[in-house]
């Protein structure tokens, strides 16, 4: 039976509890230590009911916001194997991309919210970590196991009572390469909990206990019925898609993800049957990423202001085969499935449901996050990890945004003085890479150039994609341009490939210049 709700409270709470999340991404933005967090906001927070279920989030990353109720699920699994349930202030940590994560940089802190003696929620964050360990600096590399890719964490207590636990603190600092900097972050993680529990429980002071936990079961009893309504605007059927990831890197090619999209009956059941099995390079996909990018796309059917939570989820769903590369078997390596095949599974998508919404559906964006990662050990020991924008798909009636990031990344570019400043890098360009969005009677956005030198001994990781089959355009629109990468040495230019790992040495200049978007519609139509 659902609770009985008031359209004005109900619209009050949401925007309350969306606050506590944009809230926590503000601390958390502003006390973080790495170029990655407080310049390229590359973190993501949310509020769970006391059962863990999605009830708000902030405007942050969608590979993160979307595993959320992968995590959390497993968290109430963790608790209930262990007969305990968490203690006020209590902070659990992980990042085991088989336990609801998504990669292993992306580090997951949650907490209990206590009213009145009962948990009333949970606030929950999630950082990439510019380093986490692994074979190569940054912790993104061309592997071919988990065990390569840097440091696994099981869930385990970070605090206590709001007391950092400093043996665990201490053994997570002695497997990454840049501690400081590290510690720096997981504490601006914890405290942006705090600061979020701390606006929950004043929620429920000013508001009553009984009032916050019954609109918390509102928004997901209303997010089901907005979920419902517009599945209703659909036309009815069956959408099928199939696009391809150029290689991982391991010499596996033309890697396809095929998707079959059913709707009827106010539901969406999303079917991946026949997509590429797991693959030896990086891109497996923990199944979270897999039903992240799915989240993901499904949010863009809802009304703007339609908020998103566990109810949305109760009319939709996902069919994985396992294992497979949307579903990898441990020990399998998944860092690039959660930059770049969340990607390419975003493009299947929307190109199944373009023949159902053709005056809705954009073009391919550039389907690639481009990961940079980079790091030495002279003067000191240095890490940094980056995405680069791309062109966004040109959408009917209207030309796509040049050098934005896009779908599944959400985060905000290095300026160059803080590059420059941070790490011994020289930017010698960051321009708008003319000409490369395609052609149509809407254009698709340009992507990036970037060329940086490297003034110290260094070792780069590149995972990158859309470097050979290029970026769909849609209606008689024309494809975007390919990205290509390249390295400059001693005058000399290198073409590389889409994933690589390369040592470079001081002079050594990295040229990337990202994928354009899509078209849309013929040219002088």
């Amino acid at each position: 039976m659902k609770a009985k709700r008031d359209a004005a409270r109900l619209e009050i709470f949401s925007k309350l509890l969306s606050g506590v999340a944009e809230e926590m991404g503000a601390v958390l933005g502003r006390s973080g230590h790495s170029p990655n967090i407080k310049e390229r906001r590359d973190f993501s927070c949310a509020v769970c009911d006391r059962d863990g279920r999605l009830i708000a989030q902030a405007a942050h990353i969608p590979v993160h916001l979307g595993a959320v109720p992968t995590s959390m699920a497993h968290l109430m699994d963790w608790f209930e194997e262990r007969g305990e349930i968490a203690g006020e202030g209590d902070v659990i940590i992980w990042n085991d991309p088989f336990r609801g994560g998504t990669h292993l940089p992306d580090i997951t802190m949650a907490a209990p919210v206590y009213h009145q003696g009962d948990i009333v929620a949970y606030v929950v964050n999630r950082a990439h970590h510019a380093d986490v360990g692994g074979m190569s600096p940054g912790s993104m590399p061309l592997a071919e196991e988990a065990f390569q890719e840097g440091l696994i964490i099981p869930m385990l207590h970070f605090a206590r009572g709001w007391r950092v636990e400093e043996e665990a603190e201490d053994f997570i600092l002695a497997n990454v390469r840049t501690p400081g900097e590290r510690r720096g972050d997981l504490r601006a993680q914890m405290g942006a909990l705090r600061v979020g529990e701390r606006r929950l429980k004043e929620l429920a002071k000013a508001r009553g206990r009984d009032e916050l936990l019954r609109y918390m079961q509102n928004l997901q009893d209303y997010g089901e019925e907005m979920a419902r309504h517009a599945l209703g605007a659909v036309p009815e059927g069956e959408y099928s898609f199939v696009d391809y990831l150029d290689d991982d890197g391991m010499g596996a090619v033309d890697i396809p993800i095929r998707v079959r999209v059913n709707i009827g009956d106010s539901r969406m059941r999303v079917d991946f049957t026949g997509s590429s099995g797991e693959v030896e390079g990086p891109l497996n996909c923990p199944r979270s990423v897999t039903l992240s990018a799915t989240y993901y796309v499904f949010r863009c059917l809802l009304p703007r202001d339609a908020p998103f939570n566990h109810g949305c989820l109760r009319v939709l769903e996902v069919i994985i085969p396992s294992p497979s590369l949307l579903d990898a078997s441990w020990p399998r390596a998944v860092a690039g499935g959660n930059v770049e095949t969340s990607q390419r599974i975003v493009d299947a998508l929307l190109g199944a449901l373009h023949a159902a919404l053709p005056d809705l559906i954009p073009a391919a964006s550039y389907g690639t996050m481009t990961n940079l990662a980079l790091g030495g050990k002279d003067p000191v020991p240095f890490a940094y990890y980056e995405t680069v924008a791309g062109g966004c798909g040109a959408r009917p009636g209207m030309d796509g945004l040049d050098a934005t990031h896009n779908h599944m990344t959400n985060t905000m570019n290095t300026p160059v003085e803080a590059l420059e400043y941070a790490y011994p890098l020289r930017v010698l360009e960051y321009s708008i890479a003319r000409g490369t969005g395609g052609r149509g009677a809407y254009r698709g956005g340009d992507g990036v150039l970037r060329r940086i030198e490297v003034l110290e001994k260094a070792t780069i990781t590149l995972l990158s994609d859309r470097r050979k089959r290029a970026p769909y355009g849609l209606a008689g629109g024309e494809d975007g341009r390919p990205g290509e990468d390249y390295l400059v040495r001693a005058g000399r230019r290198e073409k590389l490939p889409s994933k690589a790992r390369l040592t470079v040495e001081p002079g050594d200049i990295l040229e990337i210049r990202t994928p354009g978007g899509g078209g849309h519609g013929y040219a002088g139509r």
